[in-house]
């Protein structure tokens, strides 16, 4: 009898209780019709979002996604000028690991953390940061909190046709050529030699000894030389000590050291083996070359690996890739493993929210929607990319990694021996003067070895444009993201120019148009005098703000710089 009442009451409580509809409809339900805006570069990871998350988002909370995809350059160009100008036209922008910091020193990006403890409403009962690789921490603040949501990351890899490298008629005329067995390559040499036989197989075909990742005119070509070749010769962080200042062997630096020039001079002396193509390469067409049949071996992007190996609609070359670590030189392994180098490139990036977004709540449920465990392991094997830890374990992503040569299971047991773009706050206006030097070799006006050099003086001539290298050691450190005061702090008087420096580089760390906006004394009720660029402010003015008599002694500066 008393079960019967239990049952009884329970049915008529189910009853009269008002339903209640899954968390992402319920959060969407005071945001029905709301339209939330992104950019990002289109990568196929990229078009994962645009083409499957943002459709079922919008099914399951009401709320539109309008996501642009577009190239690298102009995503970059897109997304700063309008988190500049305040515009509010994207709700959420692509991070790269190595712009965040610039990010964050200008205040650009929600505090993620602090939006989600603010209102636990908006909060996802599946999103959870301590499931997420170490990767989001590239994506941290200071203090820890979270800035970004992980969407892509993946390793450089060297792929190579096992086909080819297991064809017997191949291996018997290999050894007979250079005496030792065809195989992947794992030193240099070897690396020239399976190019060099490969491309001479047959004039007439349309096979070549490897991918070179060389635009004459791209910052590709850039980042392939100093992020994924030059650290295999141990040549890491662009060959640049940031605490002094130095990219000469003369002031401390490497990025014209004998290891540096050696591995240029390799790079460069693969373009005769490679495709036509290969100075017109950037990272799309590196995948395209492979792809199609037409390299025999080559560095080629992780988050391109999978479909390369796996999808006939886009590859010719599907059930033949092989996978496998760069070549390095003797003892780069062992820094590696011992965390004090690295054997290649970690890249990646993740979805962060501008401050000037209009659609802030919107934007926050839209991060973590595509950051549930949930939505991985298919976004993973349309992607080749892994920012779950789980995801390595799913089903679907071993099937795929057991068709891709075991992709996945490299980036899950040794990822630890890459590593991201180097932390420097002037990354994008030393990249700026370096590249075309690197482009000369390409193009063989510069030998790699002159090439280089003008390289490292340019590069430190840029620091120290930028305040870098000792010039502004007695200014404060930049303040963190939001902790500017109302009434900004003096700080302590500074010749002008190394003031105007300084500013430059704490200004924009890396990436705003302060060329085209030069600095410009602003004077202020309590007698001091800050410089100002055209483009912003942030937390330029609490850095360089000054006693007027220390800045500028009482008179104006003219507006076009000091």
């Amino acid at each position: 009898m008393l079960k019967l009442l239990l049952a009884s009451s329970a049915i008529a409580i189910a009853l009269t209780a008002p339903a209640r509809a899954d968390f992402w409809s319920d959060a969407g339900a005071k945001l029905q019709g709301v339209t939330i805006r992104g950019v990002s570069e289109s990568t196929p990871p990229s078009n994962y979002v645009r083409d499957v998350l943002a459709p079922q988002f919008t099914e399951a909370t009401g709320i539109k996604v309008e996501f642009e995809t577009t190239s690298w350059d102009q995503m970059f160009d897109k997304a700063i000028k309008d988190m500049e100008a305040g515009s509010g036209i994207y709700d959420f922008v692509y991070i790269e690991q190595d712009i965040i910091y610039s990010y964050l020193a200008r205040d650009f990006l929600v505090n993620i953390s602090d939006a989600l403890e603010a209102d636990p409403s908006l909060q996802a009962p599946e999103f959870k940061i301590e499931e997420f690789t170490t990767f989001i921490d590239n994506f941290r603040g200071e203090n820890g909190d979270i800035f970004g949501v992980p969407m892509e990351a993946f390793i450089k890899v060297y792929l190579y046709r096992k086909d080819l490298f297991e064809d017997p008629a191949h291996k018997e005329a290999f050894k007979a050529k250079y005496g030792y067995d065809l195989a992947p390559a794992t030193t240099f040499a070897q690396w020239r030699d399976n190019a060099e036989y490969f491309a001479n197989l047959d004039p007439n075909d349309e096979l070549w000894g490897t991918t070179v990742q060389a635009s004459s005119g791209h910052p590709a070509s850039f980042y392939e030389f100093f992020e994924s070749i030059a650290p295999t010769y141990g040549v890491y962080d662009w060959g640049i000590d940031m605490a002094k200042g130095a990219a000469t062997v003369e002031k401390g630096g490497r990025m014209n050291s004998p290891e540096a020039k050696e591995a240029l001079a390799f790079w460069v002396g693969l373009l005769d083996l490679a495709p036509p193509e290969a100075t017109a390469s950037t990272w799309d067409e590196v995948a395209s070359t492979f792809a199609a049949g037409r390299a025999a071996q080559g560095w080629v992007y992780g988050e391109n690996a999978a479909w390369v190996a796996t999808n006939p609609e886009k590859s010719t070359v599907v059930g033949k890739v092989g996978v496998a670590l760069p070549p390095m030189n003797e003892g780069v392994m062992a820094a590696a493993e011992a965390g004090e180098g690295y054997i290649g490139y970690y890249d990646g990036g993740a979805f962060g929210i501008p401050h000037s977004s209009k659609n802030k709540e919107a934007a926050l449920l839209w991060l973590q929607y595509i950051g549930q465990p949930s939505v991985q392991a298919d976004w993973a094997v349309a992607g080749s990319r892994v920012v779950h830890q789980a995801t390595f374990d799913d089903p679907k992503v071993m099937e795929v990694d057991a068709k891709a040569d075991g992709y996945f299971t490299m980036m899950k047991e040794q990822g630890h021996l890459f590593k991201g773009a180097p932390e420097f706050p002037f990354h994008a206006q030393v990249r700026e003067v370096v590249a075309p030097f690197i482009y000369e070799a390409i193009v063989g006006t510069m030998t790699p070895e002159e090439a280089l050099d003008k390289a490292a003086v340019a590069a430190e001539a840029e620091m120290a444009k930028l305040g870098y290298g000792g010039n502004c050691r007695n200014l404060p450190a930049a303040p963190p993201p939001g902790a500017l005061p109302a009434l900004f702090r003096p700080v302590p008087p500074q010749p002008a120019a190394a003031m105007r420096r300084c500013c430059h580089a704490q200004h924009d760390h890396g990436m705003a148009s302060d060329r085209a906006n030069p600095f410009h004394p602003v004077h202020h009720r309590d007698g001091s005098v800050s410089l100002r660029a055209g483009g912003g402010v942030s937390g330029l003015e609490h850095l360089c703000r000054q006693p007027r008599a220390a800045l500028c002694r009482g008179r104006e500066f003219p507006r076009a710089g000091l």
